[in-house]
């Protein structure tokens, strides 16, 4: 979850490493560092504690640091604490070896023990500068140079990792490998770089490669080099990807926060995947490979994901549910892959990333694939390694998605899990290509519709003043309404640092409802006509013991007896409800979180790609 970038090239690396930087510190600020060398000269190492900004003044600070090469990092803690001894780069002993690592070693204990018997000694409590000295016990114990030491140190440690190392024998080169965590590298006619994550590099190159695991290779100002785990040179054999984003995409522009653009960028991410996923008014799969015979053969889905993704597959089996007689199973992907249950063959398993990184959804997808079940993917990264080993892979076309709490990447997986509803319940024959063409057309209203409650924003502004001094919130709904409340309390609980909580209506007697005292806010969903009723029952359950109810429904829903504040979304189509009251509950967390004076784009202890578990 940390983010590492590297360069070498004819440009100074100072500013090239710290922009790289700014682009990843959505992965990762407890910590950040960078080392800069040139030519021979011994390498200069800056770090600090906290956010970015710090390293930046730090930096800053020294004047003018004349390097053409260099490595840096943004930390997420997972070894050691939160401190400037524990921030990258670290180094062997006379910084013959300086590395920055993004994963986890997982027999870290050992492999030091190991190093401890040989003579090394420790100054931090991280793994990562026992994997550094570990690349410098195989280099001089064996002499045969970075390639065989490095090999040597994927088999040996455990966990996942991706590297860049820089060797004092070999000035202008960092060298890299790749072991479970992503890593791209790319060239430009200014030099080569590597980083974690494309934002970083974009704009200096679009043209990429995704390194494999067991590769590890080489920089050079004009020139990269790859290498399999027998030390063999595989450059030859690597697929050049452009990038189809722009730099302008990463930045953000006269937004104070990202997660604000974003947030307004959804009606624009929505339909770009309606242009690209339907034509005439009908569902487009079929570059995709998912054809009409092969969706009427399914009988059961499997949808797996993490975090909002999750919550995507929540409401998706309620609208797979409603418009077929497949049975639906959504499953958390951490939790699923220890799980020991028969998959039937006759399946579909979806697993949905915006990064396509994320650790626990890939071995969910591993586990799929082990056991003989066709693999669909809907991410947002092309090229990423969730795709790449998928059976099916459906692109978001979100575009570049910087901070922590999702918001656009979880409205396209929305809309395209909603495509595939309605080609799967076609396939099947439980809807006509007639209500099919009405239902993309009610899909293709839904941008107008955002855009509506995009132009209300100051009413939510004013409604977000009352939780500012709150100490809970709840979140209740039915059915596809608890869905929609899973990830309205999930959105809150991230960036306003309150205790949130989301609960199905029915449920609240067993339980909740002892927490329920004066003044305790309540979001209650009920967007669907058929429970409004019953959702109504709720309000005035929770509110008879004091709740302050929000009640978040249908224009033409009268709900102003039961709840003491309102907020409705324009009508649609019972099955897509979530599309529109998703963005007034991040709306209102975002706006709580401005409120409290806390920076939305980057929450305390989270990070936006989980590559570890």
């Amino acid at each position: 979850m940390c983010g590492i970038v590297g360069y070498v090239g004819k440009n100074p690396a100072k500013e090239i490493l710290l922009d790289g930087l700014t682009k990843l510190e959505y992965r990762g600020y407890d910590s950040a560092g960078i080392a800069l060398r040139n030519k021979d000269a011994e390498p200069v190492i800056i770090k600090a504690e906290g956010i970015l900004k710090n390293l930046i003044d730090k930096v800053n600070a020294q004047g003018e640091l004349a390097a053409t090469s260099g490595i840096a990092h943004t930390r997420w803690a997972t070894h050691g604490s939160q401190s400037e001894i524990n921030a990258h780069p670290h180094s062997s002993s006379d910084n013959f070896i300086l590395g920055v690592h993004n994963g986890i070693i997982e027999n870290f204990h050992e492999l030091k023990e190991k190093l401890l018997h040989n003579g090394y000694k420790f100054y931090s409590d991280t793994d990562t500068e026992v994997l550094i000295k570990l690349v410098d016990y195989y280099y001089k114990k064996y002499k045969v140079g970075p390639v065989d030491a490095i090999n040597k140190v994927m088999v040996r440690a455990r966990g996942s990792f991706a590297i860049a190392l820089m060797f004092k024998d070999f000035p202008d080169e960092v060298w890299f490998a790749k072991k479970g965590s992503p890593l791209i590298v790319g060239k430009s006619k200014d030099g080569c770089y590597l980083a974690s994550d494309i934002p970083a590099i974009l704009k200096h190159t679009n043209e990429i490669y995704y390194v494999e695991d067991f590769q590890c290779g080489c920089l050079k100002e004009k020139s990269l080099t790859f290498y399999d785990l027998n030390g063999d040179d595989v450059t030859s054999t690597m697929e050049l990807k452009t990038i189809e984003w722009k730099a302008s995409d990463t930045e953000k522009g006269n937004y104070p926060f990202y997660m604000i653009k974003e947030i307004e960028e959804q009606p624009k991410a929505v339909w770009a995947c309606l242009n690209v996923y339907t034509k005439n008014d009908l569902v487009d799969f079929e570059a995709i490979g998912l054809t009409k015979e092969y969706l009427s053969s399914l009988d059961n889905i499997y949808i797996l994901g993490c975090g909002s993704a999750y919550n995507v597959g929540k409401v998706s089996e309620c609208i797979i549910e409603e418009l077929t007689n497949c049975q639906v199973r959504v499953e958390l992907a951490s939790e699923f892959k220890y799980r020991n249950y028969k998959l039937n063959k006759n399946s579909l398993a979806i697993i949905i990333s915006q990064s396509g990184e994320t650790k626990d959804s890939y071995e969910a997808l591993l586990k799929c694939k082990n056991e003989g079940i066709k693999t669909l993917s809907i991410v947002n990264v092309k090229g990423s390694v969730i795709p790449r080993n998928s059976d099916y892979h459906i692109y978001t076309y979100a575009g570049p998605e910087i901070a922590v709490a999702t918001t656009k990447a979880y409205s396209s997986q929305l809309l395209v899990m909603y495509l595939f509803s309605l080609a799967l319940a076609e396939a099947k024959g439980d809807i006509t290509l007639e209500d099919e063409k009405k239902y993309i057309k009610e899909l293709k209203s839904l941008p107008e519709k955002m855009e509506h409650i995009l132009s209300d924003k100051a009413s939510v502004q004013k409604l977000a003043n009352h939780f500012v001094s709150k100490k809970d919130v709840f979140f209740i709904g039915r059915e596809m309404d608890y869905a929609i409340s899973e990830e309205g309390s999930l959105k809150f609980k991230e960036v306003t640092y309150i205790h949130s909580e989301a609960k199905p209506s029915g449920e609240l007697k067993h339980g909740t409802l002892s927490l329920i005292t004066d003044g305790v806010p309540v979001i209650a969903i009920a967007t669907q006509n058929e429970l409004l009723e019953k959702s109504i029952s709720n309000m005035e359950e929770v509110k008879s013991r004091g709740a302050s109810v929000i009640a978040l429904t249908m224009e033409g829903a009268d709900v102003s007896k039961s709840s003491k504040y309102q907020i409705y979304i324009p009508k649609t189509n019972k099955l897509f409800t979530a599309s529109l009251a998703i963005i007034y509950l991040q709306l209102l967390a975002y706006y709580v979180s401005i409120a409290k004076g806390i920076n939305p784009d980057q929450p305390r202890n989270l990070a936006k790609s989980v590559t570890v578990e």
